[in-house]
């Protein structure tokens, strides 16, 4: 499929959106994760089918949109205003339309906020890899309570400054674990050979990250708990360590069917998150950790599969999709499979989101 960039302007946020498909055909509805933008999911769209609309905005502080401000006391919400927006941008879509809505990492938990915020204006959910319904970090069981108070130990404190710097400087080396490149090769995916000719794309994709205290990873505040730190107000991490919709999303109406796609060798996502610092602390990679009982790692898992079920009892229904020896990016390592569990989710819509 070839793909269109346009420009949009959408909730006062100048917006880059890659576009595919025409305008009345099922819409597709893809949101990118954190430290990326929309060209990371071009190896997908390759292998849709041309009859799909397929929409990809990059969100704000990534690709070719505006660096506006994260308002990181608002959860997630910044990021899903901005794509609620184009819902109603006839360039982008049929008026009435009810995509799929498909989130990866950081834009797992802007589709989940996208849903409770706009459940009728969603047709089925796709949730690759995404962030836990209680966000990232310093949560210490299924229901989602905090580990402390300040949420100490999450946020934009948990950063690498020297992954920061490198970012920053666009370094496109392998000679340090902390560069881009280094980062998207262990982190990103469980299998580097995956990337195949599709590495440079997918490093610009990265490096095209604004960061600063506004945007990633943002700012930081001092605590009395270990490690030292919690979220500040901005930015980033800040916004996904606030991240709450576990309640919201079990009580929305209507409930659009949900897959949940994830790689069992995942170490972003996880109950043993490389980049969770409870998970560090259990490893002795950092100092003073308090121990199990005071700062378990975030069952993030767990979390969200505890938070699916309710949602299923509560008269929705979703799929729990496992893959072996897959990392964080399952359109990316398991494409054929990936492709699969998500035209069988368009399938079970209409061109206007209504269910078959």
């Amino acid at each position: 499929m070839e793909t269109q960039q346009q420009v949009v302007t959408a909730n006062g946020v100048t917006q880059a959106v890659r576009v595919t498909g025409p305008v009345d055909g099922v819409p597709v509805l893809l949101v990118h994760g954190n430290c990326s933008s929309a060209a990371f999911w071009e190896p997908l769209v390759r292998r849709l089918p041309e009859t799909l609309r397929v929409v990809a905005p990059d969100l704000r502080g990534y690709g070719a949109s505006q660096p506006a401000p994260v308002d990181a006391t608002r959860g997630l919400t910044d990021f899903a205003d901005d794509v609620a927006a184009l819902l109603d941008e006839p360039s982008l879509f049929a008026q009435g339309s009810r995509p799929v809505l498909v989130g990866h990492s950081l834009g797992g938990g802007v589709a989940m906020r996208l849903l409770v915020d706009h459940p009728d204006r969603i047709a089925g959910v796709l949730l690759a890899a995404p962030v836990s319904p209680y966000g990232f970090g310093a949560t210490r069981d299924l229901t989602g309570n905090p580990t402390t108070p300040d949420l100490a130990g999450s946020g934009a404190g948990t950063a690498n400054g020297d992954f920061v710097a490198r970012l920053a400087a666009g370094d496109r080396s392998t000679e340090a674990p902390t560069s881009p490149r280094s980062v998207l090769r262990t982190a990103y995916v469980n299998e580097p050979a995956c990337l195949g000719d599709d590495e440079e794309l997918l490093l610009d994709s990265l490096l095209s990250t604004a960061t600063g205290t506004d945007n990633y990873p943002g700012d930081v505040t001092g605590s009395p708990n270990w490690p030292g730190s919690a979220p500040g107000d901005r930015g980033v991490l800040n916004a996904l360590a606030r991240f709450r919709v576990a309640e919201e999303l079990v009580a929305v109406t209507p409930k659009p069917p949900v897959t949940w796609i994830r790689g069992d060798a995942d170490v972003i996502v996880s109950d043993t998150s490389l980049f969770d610092l409870a998970q560090l602390g259990a490893l002795g990679v950092v100092p003073g950790w308090p121990g199990p009982q005071d700062c378990p790692p975030q069952p993030m898992i767990g979390q969200t599969r505890a938070v699916l079920n309710r949602y299923a009892l509560a008269g929705g229904n979703y799929r729990e999709v496992a893959l072996p020896g897959c990392g964080h990016s399952p359109h990316l390592e398991r494409p054929a499979e990936f492709v699969a569990e998500l035209l069988t989710l368009v399938e079970a819509v209409t061109v206007d989101g209504t269910p078959r």
